[in-house]
This record gives C-alpha cells, sequence and structure tokens, in this order.
C-alpha cells in the first residue's frame, strides 16, 4: 500500500519545456490516482545541477556555478505547482543533504572492490553529458540527438565494473519481466546488456563542478553518478529527523524518457547493486513528446514554453492535452492547433456543455432539487471505474487508454441526454418520476465521472462536484452507480471551460 513515484531530474541550464512538463504532469496523475485509493504516495522531482553544460552556461554569464544554480533552479521549482501538480519533494544536486549521501554511495561502491583508476580516452558529447562510440554517431560524426560533434576527452579517472555486472543484470531481467516497461524498452536495455557491458568513467578530473569523490577530492562525480543517486538520496532528508528508505524503497517507479534509458536500465542497477542496495521496483520509458514529428528540445530550436500555453488555456486543459495527444509511452505528434481543437469540442463541449446542460435542466424543471426516479442508467460506473483502475496500475501505467476510457462516458452522457430528452419529458406531469431518474442519473453520471477525472483535472473535478451540490470526497470507491446524493440548491452551472480569443497572428 505504498507507491513511491519519481521523474527524472532535469538540468537546469535554461528553463523548463513543454517535455518536462509532460513528465511532471502525468507522474502527478499516476500519484492521484493511487491517492484516491488510499495508497501512501511520495512523489519526487528535482534539478541536476553539476553538469558540464550547466557549468559552461554559468560561465558564459560570468556566474559561479552556483550562483547561477541558485537562480534558475527557481522556475524548476514552479513547474509543478503551475501545471497543478503535487510534488512531496524537490531535491537540488547540489543540496547538502544529497551531496552526503551521493559521497557514501559512491564509498561504498569503492569499497566492493567495484572502482578502479585508468585512463579514459575518447569522446563526449556535453549536450547528452555521456560517453559516445563512433557506432553511435551520425555519419557526418555528429551526436544524433543535439547534432554537434563530440569533443575529445582524455584524462585519468576512476571507473565503475559495470562489465562485472553483466550476469547479474541479465538475471535481474529474466526473473522480473515487468522490471522495465513498455515491452520493447524491456527488449531494447536487456539487448544492449546481453550484447556486452564496458565499464563506464564514474569522476571527472578537468571540472571543478561537482560533488568531490570521497577517496580523491581532486576529482568529481561523472555527472550521471551523482544524478542517479537522487532517487535514494532524497528519502534520508526529504523530512527532517526521518529516514524513508525502509517505507519507500525499493517500491519505487521511476518515469524517463527513452534517451537516458541506458544509464536508468543498465547504469543504475548496477550501481544500485554494487552498493547493497536493491534494484527499483519498476522503471517506465516514455517516448518523446513531438511537435509537427519533431522532438521538442531546446536543441531543436523548437521548445515550447509550458507557461505561454497554461496562461492561455489553464494548467488542467493543458494537462488533458498531454494525456489524451499521444499514448504515453510511445512517441507521438502533437500540434499547437490540437490542444485548441480539444478545449473547444471535448473540455468546452463534451465536458463543459454536460455539466451547464444538467444543472439548468435540474434548476429550471425540478427548482434545483436532485432525486432518484425510476429511470435506468445508461453508464455501468461500477466497471468503468474498475476499467480505469486497471489502466492507471502499474506495471502499464497506460495513462491515454485511461482517460479515453472515462471520456467514453461523457460522451455517453451526452446521448443519453439526447435520447431520453429531459425537456419533453417535463411538457407531461406523467413522466414526472421518469424526468426525475432521468436528471439523477445524469448528476449521478457526473458525480462518479467528476472523482474519476480528478488525478486528470483536478482544479475542474471539484468544481463540478461543487456545481451539483455533491460531498468534495475524491476516494477511488466514488466511481460507481448510485453515488450521488440527493441535494437541493442546485442552480445553472457557469462554463466549466470558457470560449477563449485567441490574439490574431500576423505574417
Amino acid at each position: 500500500m505504498r507507491f513511491y513515484l519519481t521523474t527524472p531530474i532535469y538540468y537546469v541550464n535554461s528553463t523548463p519545456s513543454i517535455g518536462n512538463a509532460y513528465t511532471t504532469a502525468i507522474g502527478d496523475m499516476l500519484v492521484r490516482h493511487q491517492r484516491q485509493r488510499g495508497v501512501d504516495t511520495f512523489y519526487l522531482t528535482g534539478v541536476d545541477e553539476h553538469a558540464t553544460k550547466v557549468w559552461r552556461v554559468a560561465q558564459e554569464q560570468g556566474l559561479e556555478a552556483q550562483e547561477y544554480a541558485d537562480r534558475i533552479a527557481v522556475p524548476w521549482r514552479e513547474l509543478a505547482p503551475q501545471i497543478n501538480a503535487e510534488v512531496d519533494f524537490f531535491l537540488r544536486t547540489s543540496d547538502d543533504g544529497h551531496k552526503r549521501f551521493v559521497q557514501d554511495f559512491l564509498q561504498r561502491m569503492y569499497d566492493n572492490g567495484d572502482i578502479y583508476e585508468d585512463v579514459y580516452a575518447g569522446l563526449y558529447c556535453v549536450g547528452c553529458e555521456a560517453f559516445k562510440t563512433e557506432e553511435e554517431l551520425t555519419p557526418d560524426g555528429l551526436c544524433p540527438d543535439h547534432l554537434v560533434a563530440p569533443e575529445w576527452i582524455e584524462e585519468k579517472n576512476y571507473f565503475f565494473r559495470l562489465s562485472a555486472y553483466q550476469d547479474k543484470l541479465l538475471a535481474l531481467y529474466d526473473e522480473r519481466p515487468d522490471f522495465v516497461r513498455p515491452d520493447f524498452r524491456f527488449n531494447e536495455a536487456r539487448s544492449f546488456i546481453a550484447g556486452g557491458l564496458r565499464d563506464f568513467s564514474i569522476s571527472r578530473a578537468g571540472q571543478p563542478w561537482g560533488i568531490p569523490l570521497p577517496w580523491d577530492e581532486s576529482q568529481v562525480a561523472y555527472v550521471w553518478a551523482d544524478a542517479l543517486v537522487n532517487y535514494l538520496s532524497a528519502l534520508t532528508y526529504a523530512r527532517p529527523g526521518e529516514d524513508l528508505r525502509d517505507e519507500y524503497w525499493p517500491v519505487v517507479h521511476h518515469l524517463l524518457g527513452k534517451d537516458i534509458l541506458r544509464f536508468h536500465c543498465v547504469y543504475w542497477p548496477a550501481m544500485l547493486l554494487s552498493a547493497g542496495y536493491e534494484p527499483p521496483q519498476q522503471l517506465f520509458v516514455h517516448g518523446y513528446l513531438l511537435l509537427d514529428d519533431k522532438k521538442i528540445s531546446k536543441s531543436a530550436g523548437n521548445a515550447v514554453d509550458p507557461l505561454e500555453l497554461i496562461d492561455v488555456y489553464g494548467a488542467d486543459a493543458v494537462r488533458y492535452w498531454m494525456a489524451r495527444a499521444i499514448s504515453f509511452g510511445q512517441d507521438g505528434s502533437a500540434s499547437l492547433d490540437d490542444i485548441r481543437q480539444r478545449y473547444d469540442s471535448e473540455l468546452a463541449n463534451d465536458l463543459g456543455n454536460l455539466l451547464s446542460r444538467t444543472t439548468a435542466m435540474v434548476a429550471r424543471y425540478r427548482d434545483g432539487k436532485v432525486r432518484k426516479g425510476e429511470a435506468e442508467p445508461t453508464l455501468d460506473l461500477d466497471a468503468l471505474g474498475a476499467d480505469v483502475a486497471r489502466l492507471l496500475a502499474p506495471p502499464g501505467f497506460d495513462v491515454t487508454r485511461a482517460l479515453d476510457t472515462v471520456w467514453d462516458g461523457v460522451r455517453a452522457l451526452n446521448q443519453y441526454v439526447t435520447a431520453e430528452a429531459p425537456w419533453q419529458l417535463a411538457k407531461d406531469e406523467a413522466n414526472a418520476k421518469r424526468l426525475d431518474g432521468v436528471l439523477y442519473n445524469l448528476v449521478d453520471g457526473l458525480t462518479a465521472l467528476a472523482v474519476a477525472l480528478a488525478p486528470f483535472l483536478p482544479e475542474t473535478a471539484p468544481r463540478i462536484l461543487a456545481a451539483l451540490n455533491q460531498d468534495d470526497d475524491l476516494s477511488w470507491e466514488r466511481v460507481r452507480n448510485g453515488v450521488a446524493a440527493e441535494v437541493d440548491g442546485v442552480a445553472a452551472a457557469e462554463p466549466l471551460f470558457p470560449r477563449i480569443e485567441l490574439a490574431p497572428t500576423t505574417a
């Protein structure tokens, strides 16, 4: 009954993009749903400050690295609340608690005999913060993600004996077929391991920005050897005076983009085994949020500021678009036109008009009173709740199909209004009981669907319940038939998603 979820910690070489908001919002949906089901949850996000590119950006701006990190961490900390996400802890890798834990973690690996000194000579992509082989580059010798030539680095540093963990990692994958999801990402990671693992550098000698190695302070931890440890270190200082490792480790689920699969699905479990910790329960690898079939990223020059979208449409509408625009776990192409279309046709029309019509009819035909009558419901809300819960649960995390299922319910209620035509029933007193029943079924359906929508639309769902004069309890048990109470005082609701007039663009 515990659920610990993490986003990757984000590089602070620039401000947040819509891709960062995407992962944070989807993670929040999963955590909120578990909380609805009475599960003890913990949601972690944060920023990775010790990257080479962060240090270089600070130098370009004439700032000390820590001063730059302190400034740029502010918009990253604000990202979650701006997208209506509730996190339990925001970690910075410059936190003293994190630095202490990383040094202890690396010392454990060193004491286990898994770290040795050697000379590294090879290509390094600063954008990826990763060493590259010739096979990983384009025919022109460029990083395929950043389209820049990697730098040649030659320095003496420390290496982790990743090769010694090949058999253990293969055994882990064979014993736990749900360790990495979706399945094709599991196969990708396992194939990489089976192809042979090479030891990798775990320190940097040529950069002063980072966490000093405990046995050699002339070198700092390689950024991934620092950053990956955050998922564990956070539990030791997130709540002052408490160590949460026994509660939340290893029942942890990591969300990550496919570009960092190797670090999380190969390096990270091997490092944990070396330091004497159990690997995480699951790693879920999602695809890119694409804009017109191109990855949305700062390096691609097509980054979208999430705040601009939120300012126009509101956080709930942006969350809705993220969850429905592409199937979570897959690559998918979204467009900025799509959010406008979904706002108008689905949020404003399907859901908003349904609430407006229902409350207006209750107010007009029944003086605001909701009473049970003699009409059969059109929705099996018990089955809908079970389906959505199954889709949102680990290991599948099928956020998109879960929201699609709820929206099928919204559309079914709209069809119910058309089929039953309450305005016709209201013309004949002989239909009074049926009219009561139809209106009750609409209120009942909207109440249950509001609870089911709460993980996706956390600001909107309570507004629906308030408009229906229903209890604001969001427990998942309320996604069922007959949940609505008989109430008085229902008035015609204000629009949930008011019409938006966009400023005309100029050529």
